[in-house]
């Protein structure tokens, strides 16, 4: 921004747009990500809750689906309830200071959430190519220490963040294209040279969401290897404990890969697609993560319908 005298200073604040040539129908479209956010919300509890309750799902597979949750839950919570005061109440103003620590958590729990995504391909990639490693190469507190370098990776590559922004002066407009603050979205209101921003952007980028990508694809290359070679009931069952996973990956990354192309090849404002993408995209997967695997993973369906009790008629003898 600009002082009175016309010199450089640093912001403030920051204002929060919400949705552009939408301001009128916002209030009525906060309804519907409301609710989103709140089946996000208690269908992660719900998964967590079902396997920290059911000694039986005490396995690598569901401690990772219970880290994945809890990250789910922390991502839409960094963002949705800011979101919801503009929508509802107008309220676009965030402080500086606020607006670092969201896009602090936002990007390190992006990160964090990458690393199980990779951890839960290699639960996979052992379980199946090496199915009498698995208990012993696996282990509950190894898993725990896997969680544990999760989040030390998601805020390690995050730790520079604070400085490069705090570093940066702004001017001309303190206006940001998004309902929350985005790395990408802050770098591009300095009037500095960014160079160093956009350099550490995509180190990030490369070294979190571009490797963890990487070898999730390795994972599942060696895994359809191997699957090949099994009968065909055998075959069926891997795949079936695999299918749940890829589409976590998919429910990630696209939508973060989508995001990103828009913000380094698009042009600010130029269509409603990336503002509704930009809108949502932290909900795709904290609401579908649940309901993909409750529909896809029968331990976790049958435990579902067995807390709401429902009854289920199996031809089972």
């Amino acid at each position: 921004m600009v002082d009175p005298n016309g010199n450089e200073s640093s912001a403030t604040y920051f204002i929060l747009i919400g949705l552009p040539g939408l301001e009128e129908a916002q209030f009525w479209l906060a309804f519907p990500l409301c609710s989103l956010y709140l089946i996000a919300v208690l269908g992660n509890l719900t998964i967590i809750y079902i396997v920290r309750t059911e000694h039986s799902l005490h396995e690598p597979m569901y401690v990772f689906l219970c880290m994945l949750s809890g990250l789910d839950i922390l991502i839409s919570t960094s963002s949705m309830p800011k979101m919801m005061a503009i929508f509802w109440f107008n309220s676009t103003t965030i402080q500086f200071d606020a607006c670092l620590l969201q896009m602090f958590a936002i990007h390190s729990l992006s990160g964090m959430e990458s690393t199980v995504l990779l951890a839960m391909a290699f639960d996979r990639y052992v379980a199946i190519c090496h199915p009498l490693r698995h208990a012993t190469v696996l282990t509950l507190p190894r898993v725990m220490k896997i969680g544990i370098a999760a989040v030390v990776r998601g805020t390690a590559l995050m730790a520079p963040l604070p400085i490069f922004i705090k570093r940066l002066p702004f001017c001309h407009s303190n206006i940001l294209s998004h309902s929350y603050c985005l790395h990408q979205d802050v770098m591009k209101l300095a009037c500095a040279d960014i160079r160093v921003n956009i350099i550490y952007g995509l180190i990030v980028i490369i070294s979190a969401i571009g490797l963890d990508s990487l070898l999730i694809s390795l994972s599942y290359l060696l895994i359809l290897k191997t699957v090949l070679g099994l009968t065909r009931e055998a075959q069926a069952k891997a795949f079936g404990t695999c299918v749940s996973h890829v589409c976590a990956v998919f429910i990630f990354y696209v939508p973060f890969i989508g995001l990103s192309m828009v913000h380094r090849f698009g042009k600010r404002h130029d269509s409603f697609l990336p503002i509704i993408m930009a809108n949502t995209y932290l909900l795709v997967p904290p609401v579908l993560n649940p309901i993909v695997y409750g529909v896809k993973t029968k331990e976790i369906r049958q435990r579902i319908l067995r807390l709401f009790h429902v009854t289920t008629h199996t031809s089972d003898p």
